[in-house]
């Protein structure tokens, strides 16, 4: 008898598919699963973006201006910790954290430096960045009117994504409750001010990251956003406007034809999701997502085999469908990609893009006995689990109850046992191993970045008209108490050159901390 196999999920593979249920929508109709454009590449290729922050503002600055010249078309920012949950450079909790993953910004003066030399309505721009996103924003939108940009062109995307934070991340600030309502205060903001702008990155990205499997990862995510879409309609914006403005950031793994699978499966659930709640626009109804290759998936053995592993995560992103992608460097296991690795990685994507065909035709998978049966069980398995989460109240309740939490906490357990026991093999980890030389160097980043940021702060505070300050950051904390929308105070407190911290001090003592 043959062996039993199964995709990552748990979903048992057949050895051979002979039929598959007949596909007879087109692309770029509803429920989209076969992408949300008609002509999908051929038309217009997805954004390739490349991660990066690090350091200091002046150093990602640096790295920016050099990915805009090696063909990157958009750019994606890493804020260091504590720009991530609310503190200043010179705060005690900063110490040892300064610049370390990502790039630390205290004021408007460092998005200033950030992107000195950058035109951001020229570029659209990713944060990833969530309990301190409206501040992040806000800075953004500083810069572009200091810059003259017409508001309405500038395009991007916040993470702004609170809830996976609760369930796999951790860099929350405020209870879930306040969280939800500063994310509606940015959806109704946005939809008048930057209607190009996505307001939220509704992200299974670090679910996935955390240990979930495909399914969990494609049905935890979209329960989220089902949460926000909630939200905002109890709030009464229409979702024919706001919903346009929710995009998705999925992760991609190894296994090739379940990630494809999941992509399609995701399209065609969120039409279902959306259209219940009263959309009726098929804009508002289309699943629009970002791709990132699995960090979790890189290994420190014999790293360039990482190479390989991106560009089978790259691909099956483009096979699915993917609006924007980005793609890891192969020696991010050791430290933040050095610049040759991230030159490979986007030299990855371009090679894909118009070296490999799979751009000339819309969904070439599409068909496929197996593809197509796989994209059917994958919805399956994800509904089971929306309908568990939605009979405990929903999302925020199944986060608050800690369902969420513990299935992903099974299924890392049960992963990391198959690769211990040899059941899952890993190539160079628990097979095919070589002796390795002691590591070379590895990119770091210096502590001496707090002193530089802590210097910045004092001449900032010196300078700025401590006045303007003081009453905007006021009139941000009776918006925050009476329940009108945070946003044009927190704008005009970081436009008076408050810090990041000096505005989360504020929220904090209005909302309290989980």
């Amino acid at each position: 008898m043959t062996k039993k196999i199964f995709t990552t999920s748990g979903i048992e593979i057949d050895e051979l598919y002979t039929e598959a249920k007949a596909i007879t929508e087109k692309p770029g109709e509803f429920p989209f699963t076969r992408g949300i454009q008609p002509d999908m590449y051929r038309g217009k290729l997805w954004t390739m973006r490349q991660y990066a922050g690090f350091s200091t503002a002046e150093e990602s600055n640096k790295r920016y201006h050099y990915l805009l010249k090696n063909g990157t078309m958009g750019l994606s920012v890493a804020f260091d910790l504590p720009t991530q949950i609310g503190y200043d450079s010179d705060h005690e909790l900063a110490e040892g954290e300064v610049g370390k993953v990502g790039v630390a910004i205290d004021s408007l003066k460092d998005i200033e430096i950030l992107f000195d030399g950058i035109e951001l309505q020229k570029i659209t721009t990713s944060m990833t960045i969530n309990a301190t996103a409206s501040i992040l924003l806000a800075m953004y939108i500083a810069l572009a009117k200091k810059q003259g940009a017409d508001l309405k062109q500038i395009s991007g995307t916040i993470q702004n994504d609170i809830l996976k934070e609760y369930a796999a991340r951790g860099t929350y600030i405020y209870p879930p409750k306040p969280s939800m309502r500063i994310i509606t205060d940015i959806f109704e903001y946005c939809s008048k001010e930057l209607p190009k702008w996505n307001t939220i990155s509704i992200s299974g990205y670090h679910i996935r990251e955390a240990g979930s499997t495909a399914v969990q990862e494609l049905a935890f995510t979209l329960a989220n956003g089902k949460a926000y879409l909630k939200a905002a309609l109890e709030t009464g914006l229409d979702i024919n406007v706001f919903a346009k403005r929710l995009s998705f950031f999925f992760n991609c793994h190894n296994n090739f034809f379940e990630e494809v699978a999941k992509f399609r499966a995701a399209r065609r659930m969120w039409a279902k999701i959306t259209k219940d709640l009263g959309a009726t626009d098929s804009r508002a109804q289309q699943l629009r997502f970002h791709t990132q290759t699995g960090g979790s998936t890189l290994t420190a053995q014999q790293p360039q085999n990482n190479i390989v592993r991106v560009t089978m995560q790259a691909m099956a992103a483009v096979m699915g469908g993917t609006q924007s992608l980005h793609t890891n460097g192969f020696d991010e296991a050791l430290s933040l990609p050095t610049e040759e690795a991230a030159r490979i990685a986007l030299r990855t994507q371009q090679l894909i893009a118009f070296e490999s065909g799979v751009t000339d035709t819309v969904d070439p998978l599409a068909g496929s006995f197996f593809v197509e049966s796989l994209t059917d069980k994958v919805e399956t398995e994800a509904w089971k689990l929306i309908d568990a989460i939605d009979a405990m109240g929903g999302a925020v309740t199944a986060i608050e109850e800690g369902y969420i939490q513990e299935q992903i906490a099974n299924a890392a357990y049960q992963y990391q046992k198959d690769v211990e026991t040899g059941e899952r093999i890993i190539v160079g980890v628990n097979k095919f191993q070589v002796e390795e030389p002691p590591l070379g160097e590895v990119f770091r980043v210096d502590d001496s970045i707090r002193t530089l940021q802590i210097q910045k702060l004092e001449k900032l505070k010196y300078e700025r008209d401590n006045e303007k300050v003081r009453a905007s950051l006021e009139g941000l904390k009776l918006a925050a108490k009476e329940g009108t929308n945070v946003m044009p105070h927190i704008l005009q407190s970081v436009e008076n050159y408050a810090t990041l911290g000096e505005v989360a001090d504020v929220l904090r003592g209005v909302f309290g901390e989980f």
